[in-house]
């Protein structure tokens, strides 16, 4: 017998390259993150977000659409939480940050920049994770005392996040890989 050969071309954009390795990156850091332990469970800093930002801000909000959304799967692929309650959480919590970042990405970049986007992005997760965890997971308004202490974890993270995606970005420009 002889072995037969399947020869499969993809053809990869730089832009589809970009995203793998954008969405690679926040895979390992929700990995990271994911062994920091934490004083409310399933409460994260949401490092992995820093790498959406840069990708919202070098390829636009398509490509950090699917950073986000790869890495919520990637990462819970990795950890085996697929379709666990943590999963949906993460889920509503990503779905509702990409949105949040869809609206803010136009407002003026003269007053309004990456720590603002990311601020709103926190916020608008929190809101996501919030609205699955009441309506399906704990349905009790027991869940709503949490609400001051998410709010400020939120604005804190999201504040530090975009702080660190802005220094980023400073500090390492975009290369030009066209050439």
């Amino acid at each position: 017998m002889t072995a037969s050969v399947t020869k499969i071309t993809l053809n990869v954009s730089t832009a589809d390259e970009q995203i793998a390795r954008f969405a690679a990156c926040a895979i390992v850091l929700a990995v990271i993150e994911s062994g920091i332990p934490s004083p409310i469970p399933g409460f994260k800093p949401g490092l992995a977000n820093i790498v959406t930002l840069i990708a919202l801000q070098r390829l636009g909000w398509s490509a950090a659409a699917w950073v986000s959304m790869l890495r919520i799967l990637g990462s819970s692929l990795v950890l085996g939480g697929v379709f666990s309650p943590g999963f949906a959480l993460s889920l509503a919590g990503g779905v509702a940050s990409v949105l949040a970042l869809a609206l803010v990405q136009y407002l003026p970049q003269r007053y309004f920049g990456l720590v603002t986007w990311s601020l709103c992005s926190a916020l608008a997760h929190l809101v996501g994770q919030l609205l699955i965890a009441r309506l399906w997971l704990i349905p009790h308004n027991g869940i709503l005392v949490l609400i001051p202490l998410l709010l400020a974890m939120a604005i804190i993270f999201g504040v530090v996040n975009g702080l660190i995606a802005t220094h980023l970005l400073r500090t390492y420009p975009a290369v030009d890989t066209t050439q």
